[in-house]
């Protein structure tokens, strides 16, 4: 963990600004811990940070403060509470102690994130780091060019020309008609030298409509002071987008899996249609995976090459093998093996660990079990708690009774067992090596390697019955 006691020359530091409700959002939860692309958009901007080059990474919490710092829980992060929300300014000054030195003195680049711009990437912010170097400023804005500026703060600068010095951040209510057709925007992300930044934010106040510490105001003291301003223009304005609404949530939802897609693509992953493929960001798919259509691949999902998911597939936190086959299967926190073959109609639950060369056919259910190499469960079984030996074939319809009705029990089922159709193996129990369990059974007792274990009533038959009952 980085030392959390000062900033050193030449440091960056990313300073996250997620306090805020996000009241358009409609949402008891935050909105920086909602979910887009299978991670918390906060996780989002951090990554994109660390990608950057920042060495700490500080989220500033406000409101629902506890589930943001769950929604970013394994990061290598650090929390300062703005218990009162007053502002943007007001944010960067709750950090104040966190960042400062010892002595109380404030050194290095601090980057300025918000926590809801999820399609950030750490090329775009280590270019704006780079570009704020370069320039020696004491304050660089990340602005973008929009189609459509409206609700946006103007970004005006010395001469108005593109690139350069920036002199001011008009907000659109207090824009005139001439900075109105200004169609470059605050995106609300800078990069600051720390000692300007807060002897700046000394002189801000809250004389404003909305009673609150803009940070923007920042912009413009410096500028009148004679520091160097400047703004660097992103080439992809989408990637600066901010998230207010559902609607924006879903708009970058869209972006997000589609980027993922290429991504994979280009690194020759094979989708057979994107519009029906779903792929957190998370994921890791090697070469030569193909990916048929309506398949959701989710959170640490990892595949080795070769193998084939889909269709109609949902797969979560799985690590599956080298050409494996896996269609019309819901699995999650499980391990599927080289060669194993999965589906269709296969329900997967976590614990279980699939073995090389492993069959498991239509309406099979396994759960916290372990299969063995070339096992085959073909069709309409629950295997629940089992660990289960190589080369075993389970029969139509066998289920392991795992549960008693206050606590769940194990089976056993060694090497190249044959368990019968329709055989309910009650746990706790064992099936020895190379034992047969005859159709019908319901076994209660160990059965020893290489015996047959029978468990059914002998049958009978009544002649002339049916004529008796009509």
């Amino acid at each position: 963990m980085p030392d959390t006691e000062k900033i050193e020359p030449g440091q960056l530091v990313a300073l996250i600004l997620a306090a805020g409700k996000g009241t358009r959002m409609k949402s008891a939860l935050p909105k920086v811990a909602h979910l887009v692309g299978g991670r918390p958009m906060i996780c989002h901007v951090l990554a994109a940070a660390a990608a950057a080059g920042a060495s700490r990474r500080i989220v500033v919490v406000g409101h629902g403060a506890a589930s943001v710092e769950e929604a970013a829980r394994g990061e290598e992060v650090e929390f300062v509470l703005q218990a009162e929300q007053l502002g943007t300014g007001h944010a960067v000054m709750a950090a104040r102690d966190k960042l400062a030195g010892p002595s109380g003195t404030l050194t290095g680049t601090i980057m300025v994130l918000c926590g809801d711009t999820p399609l950030l990437t750490g090329g775009l912010l280590a270019e704006l780091w780079q570009s704020h170097r370069a320039a020696g400023a004491a304050a660089t804005v990340l602005t973008a060019v929009l189609p459509d500026p409206a609700g946006y703060g103007r970004i005006v600068r010395e001469r108005g020309e593109r690139g350069g010095r920036v002199r001011k951040i008009v907000e659109q209510k207090d824009a005139s008609p001439e900075e109105l057709a200004i169609n470059e925007i605050n995106t609300g992300i800078y990069c600051f030298e720390a000692g300007p930044l807060f002897s700046a934010l000394a002189e801000v106040g809250r004389e404003n409509r909305q009673g609150e510490y803009y940070l923007t105001d920042v912009i413009g003291i410096l500028a009148a002071r004679g520091e160097k301003v400047w703004g660097m223009t992103a080439a992809n304005w989408q990637e600066t987008l901010g998230i207010n609404s559902r609607l924006q949530l879903a708009e970058a939802e869209a972006i997000l899996r589609r980027r993922k897609l290429e991504e994979l693509m280009e690194n020759g992953v094979t989708i057979m249609d994107p519009a029906s493929t779903f792929v957190d960001a998370a994921v890791a798919i090697e070469p030569d995976t193909v990916i048929y259509p309506f398949t959701w691949l989710e959170g640490r999902t990892v595949i080795a090459s070769g193998s084939s998911i889909g269709p109609n597939t949902r797969i979560r936190d799985c690590r599956i093998g080298k050409d494996a086959a896996v269609c019309f299967t819901y699995a999650y926190e499980c391990e599927i093996g080289d060669g194993a073959a999965v589906g269709p109609f296969v329900h997967l639950r976590p614990g279980t660990v699939l073995a090389a060369g492993v069959r498991v056919g239509n309406f099979v259910e396994i759960k916290n079990s372990r299969v063995g190499a070339k096992s085959k469960i073909p069709h309409l079984s629950y295997i629940g708690d089992t660990d289960m030996g190589e080369r075993v074939n389970i029969g139509s319809g066998a289920i392991t009774v795992n549960y008693d009705g206050r606590q769940k029990h194990r089976t056993v089922i060694e090497d190249d067992a044959f368990i019968g159709c329709n055989s309910n193996l009650v746990a706790p129990v064992t099936v020895g090596r190379g034992a047969y369990i005859a159709a019908g059974s319901t076994i209660t007792k160990d059965v020893p390697p290489k015996a047959l274990g029978v468990g059914r009533a002998r049958q009978s038959n009544i002649e002339g019955w049916v004529e008796k009952r009509r």
